[in-house]
């Protein structure tokens, strides 16, 4: 792994960033001239086209564009983009395509932009009406040639690592062929966060039924509103806090939480109610929009950070200025990925938040947020390695940290662990208050933050997240051992990690909670009064045998979540675990989750297990939970066995 030297962003670049130049049509059309977008070998940022970025301060693969800019030009840039990030599952370049407040496109030429890897396209409005799309903003199947690993067809189910936020997209297909015109196309599945988003004008798909077979294995939806959304062929999907005209159906866990025009509860699938399988609430327990960059009326950044919320329901925005608090820029340090950690360790001790500008950082120690209130938020899905070992992020026990839109990659030393928010506390708890470890009306928020062991280069860790803090909102988290990758970076004895999530403190709320793979329990639940609004899991692909995956009490398997034998009170709904084992082996699970049968009736709500793919798959997950519900085998392959309340 290549080292970095430190770097700092001079005070003529801080200027820039405080008050963005305005640019016009004939400056980047002559920018643009002749450009040409190449990948630098090994390097961590490719030389984007020279248009509309750099001057904002933010860094070269920062694009930031002006509503006086041609649609052509806008265009020929976000083209050049898609083209080398498309298929670049596994790179090292990032992008922020970044929207001043205006109209992009027209009903006669619309604009088209296509989201690959590792790219965040976001409006700079204070709302996500200051910022209109005419035209589409898509992410289609992904196809594989012939002789692929993955597939020799086309597919969602690994568009991961890109996100769509603060803007309206006004549907319009118009030179688009028959199919792609007939809506906006959003097939993604896990770490492809959409927020903040307004759909008008046509429908919005998240599956590409242009290509076959389009599968798509889930996402997430939050703060957004939609005339009607198209599920298809999604596996899971969780919408929360929003808006939709319709939703036209699901395959196996659709969740919504606090969603006005949700369909009404139906859970397993069942014609009789409407078709489903869907779990609907009415509101969600606990939520924190996640923080968003902008301009304000002087045409300066800031960043704006919403209010937590509690039963919460519909979008922040529609009914007026979402509630929160502003932060303007120059409090923030921007950092690039010549930046050590020591260097941002000291702009932190110095009371700044912290900016990390696109790119792949180095770490090897951890990034130290020890002051309340600390908002930490990545541009272009910034991306943390380990090195050496080290933990990547720590956060301290106090309240309102925010750290929003960044990835934190293991390194090929073993971490213990790679993040960890709070320290475990000692006490019974009385001196929570006084030692502002927490606060309910003030929590510490985690948004789109995702992790992986393995995939573009080998990681370890024994486990990814510990939560120790109380009241901590962890909003849209992918934890991923990876299933597949660059040659040497995947296997069992390779990419090796125990567990994806320990959460201790209490009174933690999970909305959308991704953890796949690990090798151990995958998560594990310690703390008072947890609630969990949907829960995705995958176990394992590639247990050698039913040896090495068995516990030492004798007990087949691990368990996709365990909730400690001592918790009192917890909450999950809308909670799944898959097993797809294809080593050519019988390997088997004894549960998908274990639980104290001594939580109050209905705890758990629309549970579910799986058995994927029968042509490959072996062994499965005999029961639910706690031994109940029935096995998931290649007896019932690919039909949810499903448990709707334990106990």
């Amino acid at each position: 792994m290549r080292m970095r030297s430190r770097f700092a962003l001079g005070h003529a670049d801080r200027a820039a960033v405080h008050r963005p130049a305005r640019r016009r049509g004939l400056l980047v059309a002559a920018a643009l001239a002749g450009a040409a977008l190449t990948v630098g070998s090994g390097a961590t940022t490719s030389a984007a086209p020279p248009g509309p970025s750099g001057q904002a301060g933010l860094g070269p693969n920062v694009i930031v564009f002006d509503a006086d800019m041609p649609t052509a030009e806008i265009q020929a840039t976000v083209d050049a983009i898609a083209a080398q990030q498309v298929d670049d599952e596994m790179g090292t370049n990032r992008y922020a395509l970044l929207f001043e407040p205006g109209t992009y496109g027209t009903d006669e030429e619309p604009l088209f932009l296509q989201v690959g890897y590792y790219t965040e396209v976001a409006g700079l409005g204070a709302s996500p009406t200051d910022v209109t799309i005419n035209g589409h903003v898509d992410v289609y199947n992904r196809c594989f040639p012939v002789g692929d690993p993955m597939a020799t067809n086309c597919i969602a189910l690994n568009n991961f690592w890109r996100s769509l936020s603060n803007l309206t997209i006004q549907v319009n297909g118009l030179g688009l062929d028959g199919c792609r015109a007939s809506g906006n196309f959003w097939a993604v599945s896990q770490a492809a966060p959409m927020r903040r988003v307004n759909v008008t004008g046509g429908n919005l798909t998240l599956m590409d039924y242009c290509s076959a077979p389009a599968f798509a294995s889930g996402g997430f939806i939050a703060d957004s509103k939609a005339d009607f959304v198209i599920n298809g062929s999604q596996q899971q999907f969780l919408v929360r806090d929003s808006a939709v005209g319709g939703w036209s159906n699901g395959v196996w866990n659709q969740v919504f939480s606090g969603v006005e025009g949700a369909p009404p509860e139906c859970f397993p699938a069942d014609d009789a109610c409407g078709g489903g399988p869907y779990t609907t609430l009415a509101t969600t327990p606990e939520s924190r929009e996640k923080p968003y960059l902008y301009l304000d009326e002087h045409g300066d950044y800031r960043v704006f950070v919403p209010d937590a919320r509690t039963s919460s329901s519909g979008t922040t925005w529609e009914d007026g200025p979402t509630p929160g608090h502003s932060i303007p820029i120059e409090d923030f340090y921007v950092a690039t990925p010549a930046d050590s950690a020591k260097a941002i360790n000291s702009q932190l001790a110095r009371g700044k938040h912290l900016l990390l500008t696109p790119g792949v950082y180095d770490i090897d120690r951890p990034i130290a947020i020890k002051r309340p209130g600390t908002v930490v938020m990545g541009l272009g899905l910034a991306t943390l390695t380990a090195v050496g070992g080290a933990q990547v992020i720590d956060v301290a026990n106090v309240p309102g940290v925010i750290v929003a839109g960044v990835m934190i990659d293991a390194g090929p030393v073993s971490s213990p662990v790679l993040m960890r928010v709070g320290t475990r506390r000692a006490d019974n708890g009385q001196a929570r208050q006084h030692n502002n470890w927490s606060d309910p009306a003030d929590p510490t928020a985690l948004h789109d933050v995702f992790f992986r062991i393995g995939g573009p280069h080998v990681g370890k860790a024994d486990v990814t997240l510990v939560v120790d803090s109380d009241d901590v909102i962890l909003d849209n988290i992918w934890a991923w051992r990876a299933d597949h990758g660059n040659p040497g970076s995947v296997g069992w004895t390779v990419n090796t990690a125990d567990t994806g999530v320990v959460v201790n403190g209490d009174d933690v709320t999970a909305t959308g909670l991704f953890v796949e793979h690990y090798q151990k329990t995958e998560v594990v639940w310690n703390g008072e009064r947890g609630q969990v609004v949907f829960f995705q899991n995958e176990m394992p692909y590639d247990p050698p045998d039913q040896a090495a995956w068995t516990q030492p009490s004798g007990v087949l398997g691990y368990p996709a979540m365990e909730v400690a034998p001592d918790v009192a009170a917890f909450d999950g709904t809308g909670m799944g675990s898959y097993s797809f084992f294809n080593q050519g082996v019988d390997v088997y699970a004894a549960n998908a989750f274990v639980v104290p049968e001594t939580l109050p009736p209905g705890s758990l709500r629309n549970l579910l297990t799986i058995f994927l793919d029968p042509s490959v798959g072996m062994g499965g997950i005999l029961n639910v939970v706690n031994d109940t519900g029935g096995s998931s085998t290649i007896a019932n392959p690919d039909v949810p066995v499903t448990v709707v309340s334990y106990p």
